[in-house]
C-alpha cells in the first residue's frame, strides 16, 4: 500500500486557498480605483476651471487601478499553476503599472505650481464671462464661493472689474446669508462688504488642492512601491520553480 500524497494535496488545497481569497495585489488595485475615483470627485468642481491635461491623474489612477485587479487575479493563477512564464509576464505587466503610477504621482506632484497659475487664470477669466445661465464654468464659480465661503479671485472687489456686476451686482453665491442679502445692497460695494463674504477663493481652493492631490500622491507612491515588491517575489518564485524543474531533471 502506496502512502498518502500529502504534499501534493496540501499545494492543491492552498492554491484553492489562495484563490477564494483576494490577493494583496487585487487589494492594492482596489485601493488604487477608490484613490482615484475620490480625487476625481472631491475635486471635480476645481476640475471644471482646469485645462483638461491637468486633470488626468485620477484617470491613470482608475485605469491603473482597474488593471492592477485584474492582473492580481492573473498572478494568483499563474501561481496556482507554476507557471514560469506566467509569472514573469506578470511581473513585466506589473512593472509597467508600476512606471505609469509613479509617473502618474510624479507629474501631479511636479506640476502643482503650474496647475496653480492655470487655475488662477481660468477663474479669472470664469468671473469675466460669468452669468447666470446654466454655464458649466459660471456653476463652478458659484459652487466654490458657496461651499468654501469666499468671493472673486483675491477678494470680493475682483467682481467690480466684471460686466456682471454693472448690471446685477455681486453674484449671490457670495452672500453670508441668502435671506439677507438684496440686489441692491450686492450692487453697492461699501454696502456688499458687509453682506458678503470678503476673502478670495484662489488660495483657499489651492490650499484644498494641494491637500487632496498630496492625499492622492502619497496614496500612489506607496502602491507603487508596494508593486514594486510584487514584481521582486514573483521573479523570485519564477526562479525557484525553474532551479526546482532542473533539480528533478
Amino acid at each position: 500500500m502506496s502512502p498518502p500524497r500529502t504534499g501534493r494535496s496540501t499545494r492543491v488545497g492552498r492554491s484553492r486557498g489562495t484563490a477564494a481569497f483576494p490577493s494583496p495585489h487585487q487589494v492594492s488595485g482596489i485601493v488604487l480605483l477608490a484613490v482615484g475615483i475620490w480625487g476625481r470627485v472631491s475635486l471635480a468642481v476645481y476640475f471644471s476651471l482646469l485645462d483638461e491635461k491637468a486633470t488626468n491623474v485620477p484617470f491613470v489612477l482608475v485605469g491603473a487601478g482597474t488593471v492592477v485587479v485584474l492582473l492580481g487575479t492573473f498572478g494568483c493563477f499563474a501561481t496556482c499553476r507554476g507557471s514560469t512564464w506566467m509569472l514573469k509576464l506578470y511581473a513585466m505587466l506589473l512593472s509597467l503599472i508600476f512606471l505609469i503610477v509613479l509617473v502618474a504621482a510624479i507629474v501631479g506632484f511636479v506640476f502643482r505650481h503650474e496647475i496653480k497659475t492655470n487655475f488662477e487664470s481660468n477663474l479669472d477669466l470664469a468671473l469675466k464671462n460669468y452669468n447666470v445661465s446654466a454655464d458649466r464654468h459660471s456653476e463652478a464659480v458659484d459652487t466654490i464661493q458657496r461651499t468654501l465661503h469666499c468671493c472673486g479671485v483675491q477678494n470680493y472687489s475682483d467682481w467690480e472689474r466684471t460686466e456682471y456686476f454693472s448690471q446685477r451686482g455681486i453674484p449671490r453665491s457670495c452672500c453670508k446669508s441668502q435671506n439677507d442679502c438684496s440686489e441692491e445692497d450686492l450692487k453697492d460695494p461699501n454696502k456688499a462688504k458687509l453682506k458678503v463674504f470678503v476673502d478670495g477663493c484662489f488660495f483657499l481652493v489651492t490650499s484644498a488642492m494641494e491637500s487632496k492631490m498630496s492625499v492622492v500622491a502619497g496614496i500612489s507612491f506607496g502602491i507603487a512601491c508596494f508593486q514594486l515588491i510584487g514584481i521582486i517575489l514573483s521573479c523570485c518564485l519564477s526562479r525557484y520553480i525553474t532551479n526546482n524543474q532542473y533539480e528533478m531533471v
